[in-house]
């Protein structure tokens, strides 16, 4: 493994446009291209491609398309959980989503950040990422977006349209720009 995505999956500042870097996305797009122009009917063609791409597919679980993620080894799907149409899974950090989960469409976990202070790193292309983790049983609403380092409990509903940027507990409903508890559940 190079330094660079040695760096990635450290946590730490590294450049994209590493070779071995750019050469894994260029896997992870044609495969998602394959998986993106499959027909209604092949299912089972969906499945293998996912069990080819991502580092983890549990049992019963499923993708509709269209589907996009950076690299796909990263990601981490539990059994019987679902994500909708035009999910968007920037995988430069782990994403680790657990068993009986319905993301709904157009949903984004996004582990990709970039230095908000140094201008000149971020103007040389420097970039870090941070893990998201997904507990059991949780429901995102369409358009959800989660941010890079966010860790959500068991059992909690996001509403919605609404951007989680913080940690939620287990068995909460939030929702809103940013995120905030509204009940338990």
């Amino acid at each position: 493994m190079g330094e660079q995505k040695d760096r990635m999956l450290r946590g730490e500042l590294y450049r994209d446009n590493d070779p071995e870097l750019v050469a894994d996305r260029r896997r992870a797009q044609a495969l998602v291209d394959r998986f993106n122009g499959t027909g209604a009917e092949e299912t089972g063609e969906r499945d293998t491609i996912l069990r080819e791409l991502l580092g983890k597919l549990g049992e019963g679980s499923w993708i509709m398309p269209r589907f996009q993620c950076d690299y796909g080894y990263l990601i981490e799907i539990g059994a019987n959980s679902f994500l909708n149409y035009d999910a968007i899974l920037l995988d430069c950090a782990p994403i680790k989503i657990g068993s009986d989960c319905s993301i709904g469409p157009r949903c984004q976990l996004l582990t990709a950040l970039h230095p908000m202070e140094d201008h000149e790193l971020r103007r040389q292309r420097w970039e870090s990422a941070a893990p998201i983790t997904i507990g059991n049983n949780v429901w995102f609403g369409g358009g959800v977006i989660v941010c890079a380092g966010v860790t959500i409990g068991d059992d909690v509903v996001v509403g919605a349209g609404s951007v989680v940027t913080r940690d939620l507990p287990s068995k909460v409903f939030a929702a809103g720009n940013p995120a905030r508890v509204i009940r338990e559940l």
